[in-house]
């Protein structure tokens, strides 16, 4: 399993009234994490050199279908970083999953698990089109587990 792993600064404006990071700030956080992965470099002979986005230029665009979080620990205000750990769960003709895990820099403490479902598009029509080989390819090198979602892993789904 190839996971990536980033960090993402919290922001003071991230908290909510009860002083903990804000769950709209946690889907910014996948975002920020999924935006990263796309722009890393490609291994030679993996569509490289260029970026997972540069296999498609502006001729597509990736949109979210659906995202579910489930939260694990409140996250409260720090200076340190949340690191995103983001992966491929599942690979489809136009559409591909990430999961991912916020935690601590050590892994220690896992604040939230989550999943992004996106599919991707012509950007002129907003019609699916399929992944290119090449695509494929990076996303085979990224693909791993599913996500450890407690109801998943309850009914022996998950790992």
């Amino acid at each position: 399993m190839s996971v990536h792993r980033f960090p993402v600064q919290l922001r003071f404006g991230d908290q909510d009234p009860n002083g903990h990071i804000n769950n709209v700030a946690f889907i910014q956080f996948l975002e920020e994490a999924r935006v990263q992965l796309g722009l890393l470099p490609l291994p030679a002979g993996a569509g490289g050199p260029g970026s997972f986005r540069d296999l498609t230029g502006d001729r597509t665009a990736t949109y979210v279908a659906r995202q579910e979080v489930e939260y694990r620990a409140p996250l409260l205000h720090r200076r340190e970083p949340v690191w995103v750990d983001v992966w491929v769960t599942r690979i489809g003709s136009s559409s591909l999953s990430y999961g991912f895990r916020l935690t601590d820099e050590d892994s220690g403490t896992v604040y939230a698990y989550a999943e992004a479902a996106m599919v991707q598009v012509e950007a002129a029509t907003g019609k699916p089109t399929p992944l290119t080989d090449e695509q494929r390819q990076v996303l085979q090198g990224w693909l791993g587990e599913p996500v450890p979602f407690r109801a998943a892993v309850a009914a022996g789904q998950g790992s």
